[in-house]
C-alpha cells in the first residue's frame, strides 16, 4: 500500500525540509523511494531519521511542489498533522535513480481524527503528483489528466482545495511557457 504524506527531514545542522511523498507500507516496514538527487535522500542518509506527517490539508502538498514550504513545524512534526510517525533508516537497497530506504517506525502519535478526503482533495493530490513529474511525462498526458481531475474539483472544492489547485495550475503553465520557447 502507498500512503501520500509529508516527509520531514533535517540535515546535520538541523535545517528542516518538507517533501510530499508516497511511501510504501510493507507490514512493519516503511519504504521510501526518493529520486536522486533530492534533499530528502541526502538528509535521511545523513541523519538516519525522518517524520511522516499524515495530513488532510492539501495546500501543504501543493505548496511544497510550488515553492511554498513555510509551514509551521514543532521539531519535525507538521503543525496541523492529524498524526505523525517518527522513523529510523534501517537499510538501503541502492539504485542509481531511486534507492529504496527501508525504515522502521519508532513512534506514532494521533493528534486528530481523519474524516476522509473529498473528491477535490483527491484531485489536488493527483495533480500534485503530476506536477512532481512534469519533466517525465508528456504534456498531453498531464493536460488530459488535469481535465479529468477538474471535474471532481469543480463539484466538491472548498477554499483550501481551490487555492492549492491554482498554485499547481500556475506551476504547470509556467513549465509550459518555459518549455515552449
Amino acid at each position: 500500500m502507498i500512503q501520500e504524506l509529508i516527509v520531514t527531514t533535517q540535515n546535520a545542522n538541523g535545517v528542516p525540509h518538507l517533501a510530499p511523498m508516497g511511501v510504501h507500507i510493507h507490514g512493519d516496514e516503511i519504504h521510501i523511494l526518493p529520486f536522486r538527487p533530492s534533499t530528502t535522500l541526502a538528509n535521511l542518509l545523513e541523519t538516519k531519521t525522518a517524520v511522516l506527517n499524515y495530513c488532510d490539508d492539501v495546500r501543504i502538498f501543493a505548496g511544497c511542489l510550488t515553492g511554498r514550504r513555510d509551514w509551521t513545524l514543532n521539531g519535525l512534526v507538521l503543525n496541523g498533522a492529524l498524526a505523525h510517525s517518527e522513523i529510523e533508516l534501517v537499510r538501503i537497497e541502492d539504485d542509481e535513480t531511486r534507492p529504496m530506504l527501508i525504515c522502521k517506525i519508532l513512534n506514532t502519535i494521533n493528534h486528530a481524527p481523519f474524516m476522509g478526503f473529498n473528491r477535490a482533495q483527491f484531485a489536488v493530490l493527483e495533480a500534485a503528483i503530476l506536477v512532481s513529474r512534469l519533466k517525465m511525462l508528456p504534456l498531453e498526458k498531464i493536460d488530459s489528466e488535469i481535465a479529468y481531475l477538474k471535474i471532481g474539483l469543480d463539484k466538491t472544492a472548498g477554499e483550501r482545495e481551490l487555492e492549492a489547485w491554482l498554485w499547481l495550475m500556475d506551476t504547470i503553465e509556467m513549465f509550459k511557457m518555459e518549455n515552449l520557447k
